[in-house]
């Protein structure tokens, strides 16, 4: 997946690195920036990740993302100011093979707890289609080959044992406050189990099981509660589809009594909203939650992954 993202060079990463060691005494002024909070710094690359650390730390924790909400993720490359806050923190949260410039900076700075969500769970090989309805088909002519999928925050059960990895990380880093992370890490635990029981209710009768997404980010979902995602586009959200796919798209939709396309609101909604009007189909968001903003329908994870669910039980047709 990384081949396909623009990547920052290792002259730019060399460069920023060397700024932002050289900003430290600047930076380290601020009470904003990550290193001189007075309690345990930690940066995340995106909010998902900053949402984990938030709910473990509560208020011994100081957190700073190096996504801005309404940013991109994908296409992150972090600045000298960043890569400056990035060396002071005392933790930092990734997710490896997402954002390649947060990974190279993070490889060159001497942190010490280094927190990849990846390690925390499985990561699977998605095309852009993806669950048992997939399983089924013979491979279009249209569908993308499959490469390391990152968007585990969309499974609660996988969200949930990185949220415990990053708690024991704390636990071991912050020792002074390890029962409260301890305590957090199992609160936050058990709204996650808590939500995975409303999508297991809430999807398991419907009339269809097939759903279309502006791109592949709903694989560990739809395998999850037993759905398929058909994506217009692959992992990445920014790609074109082909003709192929969108004429498939457009024939199975109407075979599997597909009744919505969904978009989300980091990208254009164009081709979501293309595809919709020639195959007569409905749009609605189905947001990846790669960052909250006043689009976004929910102040948090847990209340835009409800979110979700209500548009996916109207779109697939809750019995």
């Amino acid at each position: 997946m990384n081949g396909r993202r623009r990547l920052i060079s290792g002259t730019a990463v060399a460069a920023a690195t060397a700024l932002g060691l050289g900003a430290l005494s600047a930076c380290s002024s601020s009470s904003a920036a990550a290193g001189d909070s007075g309690k345990f710094d930690v940066v995340a690359s995106f909010y998902p990740l900053a949402f984990l650390a938030e709910q473990i730390g509560g208020s011994y924790v100081h957190v700073t993302s190096l996504t801005q909400p309404g940013q991109e993720p994908h296409d992150l490359e972090i600045s000298a100011k960043q890569t400056a806050q990035l060396q002071e923190s005392d933790a930092v949260l990734y997710l490896k093979g997402l954002q390649p410039s947060v990974d190279d900076a993070v490889a060159q700075s001497e942190i010490r707890t280094k927190v990849d969500a990846a390690s925390l769970t499985s990561l699977e090989e998605h095309g852009n289609e993806v669950g048992g309805h997939a399983a089924a088909h013979d491979t279009h002519q249209g569908e993308e080959a499959g490469a390391e999928d990152p968007h585990i925050w969309l499974d609660p059960v996988r969200y949930a044992q990185v949220a415990k990895g990053v708690g024991a990380a704390f636990e071991k880093a912050d020792p002074k406050h390890a029962d409260t992370y301890k305590k957090n890490t199992e609160a936050l635990a058990k709204k996650l189990d808590d939500l995975n029981t409303r999508y297991a209710d809430g999807l398991r009768n419907t009339k269809t099981k097939v759903f279309i997404t502006t791109h592949a980010a709903f694989g560990y979902l739809a395998e999850r509660y037993g759905l398929t995602e058909e994506a217009i586009n692959g992992l990445d959200p920014e790609s074109e589809p082909s003709a192929a796919r969108v004429r498939d798209l457009e024939k199975m939709a109407k075979a599997d009594g597909v009744s919505t396309v969904f978009y989300e609101t980091l990208v254009s909604d164009k081709t979501a909203k293309t595809i919709a009007k020639d195959a007569n189909l409905k749009t609605d968001v189905l947001d990846p939650i790669e960052g909250i903003t006043p689009k976004s329908r929910g102040r948090d994870y847990f209340q835009v992954m409800d979110s979700n669910l209500k548009a996916l039980q109207t779109a697939l047709g809750t019995k």
